[in-house]
This record gives structure tokens, C-alpha cells and sequence, in this order.
């Protein structure tokens, strides 16, 4: 199939409707195929930006979604798309009942051991039946040679159709690069949105989520581990959006997609 692939600032964006984002995963999944995905915030924007290397490797994903609202009115800014927001917390739970309607089995990657333990709970209560092909914690270091191959066997041999990794921005996302080609599944970056699905976190409100303010709910939440980032990737974000604006005359661009095969 051909879709659309725009670029906002440093990251090529795809384009289309929140079903055919769900339709295409699916497809993947389905197929076994090997791919990742990438779920684009402000925070993924702007480490590409800054870190060229970084951008290759998302910009390279089969799948690249506008997550935040953000990047979203983004699109409408500079291009003038009404663009639907593909976010990651609400991606994971409707591929997980499309992988349920579909008998596709899926993987867990990254988090905790007692994140994992309560997914799996989860699952079996909202989706009984859903086929969990396996879960894994990995240790807060680099993996060996060995222990890379050997959960690149267990994955593979689980069958798995879909992989979840929640490794956070921008781990997760390399993980995934290295793993296409070696794992035979479509893997999904899913950052934070784990936590929130299986209620060990709370979602922002519809009209916090709606007004591009989930980062400041989120912030109330961790404000430790979330205040600098906020603080630095926000208002780079807003200032290079601005410049992109500024550069094209205050206009919007004409829409001349990329096309991309996938």
C-alpha cells in the first residue's frame, strides 16, 4: 500500500486517518512482518532535531504517527492537514482489541517485572482471550551478544504478531531499529502508555487532551523526572515550528507528499 509522509522539523510524519493508521498496523501484524513503528511527540521531535543519527533512525520506521496534539495542529500550521492525532495511549488498547478480533497474538517489551505481572492482568480481565505470546523485563543495562540472540529466539518462536516495547523515547525507538530484519513481528513503540492503560497512571482529561495540555497533566504527576524536559522541549518545539512558519512566509505550504511503500 502507498501513504502519504510529510516533514515537520525533523521527523517524516504519515498521514491519513486514526483507521488507517489501525488498518495498516494490523496488516503488518498480521503478516508477521518485520517493522517497527514509531509514535512521534513534541519530546521524539526534538531529540531528533538535535541528534541527526537519532532522527535516521525514526524517520527510517515503517510507521511514524503524530502522537501529541502538538505535532498535529503542527501539520495544520505548515501544511494545512486536519490531521488526526494517532496517540500511543490510545493506539495500545485498540490494537490490542483488533489483535483480539483479528486472533493475533502480541509481546510485551520493557517496563518493570510488577508492570508486566499487572499487563498480564489486565489483558486477562478487559480481554479474555487475548493470546499473550510472552512478556519480558529486561535488565537495566546493555544486553550481551547472547542474551540479545536468545530474546530474539523467544520472541520469534512465540509466534508473536505484534511486540509492545516500552523501553521510553528514545531507547525503545533504537531497540526497534536494531531488531527489524531479526524479529519477525510489527513492533510498536508505546513509551508511557502502558502504565496509564492498566491504571498504574491517569490520563489527562478530554479537555486537557484536546487543548495540547497532557504534557502539564503529566507533569503534575512525575514533576521530578518531567520538568526539564518539558521545560526545554516545549518552547524548542514552539520556537522551531515558528521559525518553519516564518521561513515560508507565514503560509502554508502546498501539500506535495512523499509517497511511502509499506
Amino acid at each position: 500500500m502507498i501513504f502519504p509522509r510529510k516533514k515537520l522539523i525533523a521527523i517524516d510524519i504519515d498521514m491519513g486517518s486514526y483507521q488507517d493508521f489501525i488498518y495498516r498496523l494490523v496488516g503488518l501484524a498480521s503478516y508477521r512482518t518485520s517493522s517497527y513503528t514509531c509514535v512521534a511527540n513534541v519530546h521524539m521531535l526534538v531529540e531528533a532535531y538535535k541528534n541527526k543519527d537519532f532522527a535516521k533512525v525514526v524517520n527510517q520506521a515503517d510507521v511514524i504517527t503524530p502522537d501529541g496534539m502538538p505535532i498535529a495542529k503542527g501539520m495544520n500550521l505548515i501544511y494545512g492537514v486536519q490531521q488526526d492525532r494517532v496517540a500511543g495511549m490510545t493506539l495500545l488498547p485498540d490494537l490490542l482489541h483488533a489483535s483480539l478480533k483479528h486472533d493475533l497474538s502480541v509481546f510485551f517489551y520493557g517496563g518493570t517485572a510488577e508492570m508486566l505481572y499487572q499487563t498480564e492482568k489486565y489483558c486477562k480481565k478487559t480481554l479474555p482471550g487475548l493470546k499473550i505470546a510472552g512478556v519480558y523485563s529486561p535488565p537495566f543495562r546493555p544486553l550481551t551478544a547472547a542474551e540479545e540472540t536468545e530474546i530474539i529466539d523467544r520472541i520469534n518462536a512465540s509466534g508473536a504478531h505484534f511486540v509492545f516495547v516500552a523501553l521510553g523515547c528514545p531507547k525503545q525507538e533504537k531497540w526497534m531499529a536494531s531488531m527489524k530484519g531479526r524479529i519477525n513481528a510489527c513492533m510498536v513503540g508505546i513509551g508511557g502508555s502502558l502504565p496509564v492503560m492498566i491504571g498504574m497512571q491517569k490520563r489527562a482529561p478530554d479537555w486537557m487532551q484536546r487543548n495540547s495540555l497532557e504534557w502539564l497533566f503529566r507533569l503534575t504527576q512525575e514533576p521530578k523526572r518531567l520538568f526539564k524536559r518539558y521545560a526545554i522541549t516545549n518552547h524548542t518545539f514552539l520556537y522551531l515550528l515558528f521559525r518553519t512558519y516564518a521561513k515560508q512566509g507565514f503560509k502554508k505550504k502546498p501539500l506535495q507528499v512523499d509517497l511511502k511503500n509499506t
